[in-house]
């Protein structure tokens, strides 16, 4: 039986978090907001199942069409940080449904035409699911997190793999090997593996796709994409692991501008990099850096910031970059749990372990799963094999 406090009390807690988290990016909702008039026979709520299944129907094309002018590239990110629309539509939403059958209530609370609630909604669940309280950081859980890495780096090296194979310069394998640098963060968003669009082109994963983008990377469009990837491509956490490594102590790497919380956190990657230097050499870090950038690459394709020809372009540099590097797909995922755990660190994330996990998880899936599952699909395309002698290029 669903709850309908339960949803109310949830929905009102998403949207005051939204508010928040989104209000500060998105300040010209205040004027979309002003414009959109909702007319009264919308707010009321049936007063009987059958009163509100009719209402329902009849309030549809309304919604559309008031959806329609708010769901455009911008307005749907409007309309999910401002705080007084969010409200309404869920207060309107929950009346709206509180009459009706068990079976649809969810259907009709997060609807195609609610998408961007929805959107909203599942974003918050997941930050609130990670607001329990963690451990605090110190040496021991350090220590922990190291043992969870070595773990799962040994799970991943016994798991096994085609050879590698010679790709030519022009081979069409090259086209699809570089997507698939993108399968590790593809597969925990169950994005498509099989072409370069990740979603199909609905609004709705269109925001979600843009929304992440913005707020995880601060990506806005095309200029600050383009500078992401060639960073990520040319420095990235290749030089900072090469930094840490051969600073003979973490104040070589703070500054005056830095407060103690950076200060700790600059500690920590030391102490990490200090760890590792003599078992990895810098280049290690190119499967972090290149599966992060090939998904940029794919989610910018995606939105229209780059066309379809410079992402294959992007992924082939990507390609060659990570054959000349790395070694094989599993070298590749340890390599994407080595990066993670630096972030993490320096994030301050003290529930990097289960990051790891998940990471592991989804390398796994990639290596030895069935591909009509979804799965396996790093084993249908072998890593390319290195060569001996470079391209020469015309």
């Amino acid at each position: 039986m669903v709850d309908i406090n339960e949803i109310r009390k949830r929905a009102q807690q998403a949207s005051e978090r939204a508010s928040e988290a989104m209000k500060k990016t998105f300040e010209k909702s205040e004027e979309l907001v002003r414009n959109l008039e909702i007319s009264s026979s919308e707010k009321e709520a049936p007063a009987s199942a059958a009163e509100a299944e009719e209402q329902i129907h009849a309030n549809a094309e309304r919604q559309v069409e008031i959806l329609g002018q708010i769901l455009g590239a911008d307005g749907l990110a409007q309309m999910a940080a401002s705080e007084e629309l969010l409200q309404k539509m869920v207060n309107e939403k929950v009346a709206e449904t509180a009459a009706s059958t068990t079976e649809n209530l969810m259907g009709q609370l997060f609807g195609e035409d609610m998408g961007i609630l929805a959107a909203a909604l599942e974003t918050l669940e997941m930050e609130d699911a990670g607001e329990e309280e963690e451990p605090a950081f110190n040496l021991e859980l350090e220590q922990t997190l190291y043992t969870a890495l070595e773990e799962a780096m040994a799970r991943l090296e016994a798991i096994p793999e085609p050879e590698p194979i010679p790709y030519q310069k022009n081979d069409a394998r090259w086209e699809r090997f570089g997507i698939l640098l993108s399968g590790i963060l593809s597969t925990l968003n169950n994005h498509n593996l099989y072409s370069m669009d990740v979603e199909e082109h609905i609004p709705v994963m269109e925001q979600k796709i843009v929304s992440l983008v913005r707020r995880s990377w601060g990506i806005n469009g095309r200029s600050d994409l383009l500078d992401m990837i060639r960073y990520l491509a040319q420095e990235g956490y290749i030089l900072r692991y090469q930094l840490y490594s051969e600073a003979s102590s973490p104040e070589e790497l703070m500054d005056e501008t830095m407060d103690e919380d950076d200060c700790e956190s600059a500690r920590r990657a030391w102490r990490f990099a200090q760890r590792y230097k003599s078992q990895y050499a810098p280049g290690f870090m190119a499967g972090w850096d290149i599966g992060r950038a090939a998904m940029l690459t794919r989610w910018g394709c995606y939105l229209g910031w780059l066309t379809e020809s410079e992402a294959v372009g992007i992924l082939w540099e990507l390609s060659q970059k990570a054959a000349e590097e790395l070694h094989s797909w599993r070298e590749f995922a340890q390599s994407y749990l080595f990066g993670g755990l630096m972030w993490k660190l320096l994030c301050g994330d003290s529930s990097a372990g289960s990051y790891l996990g998940y990471l592991a998880d989804a390398a796994t899936d990639l290596l030895t799963g069935k591909a009509e599952q979804d799965g396996g699909q790093w084993r249908e395309y072998p890593w390319p094999a290195q060569r001996k002698i470079g391209f020469t290029f015309s």
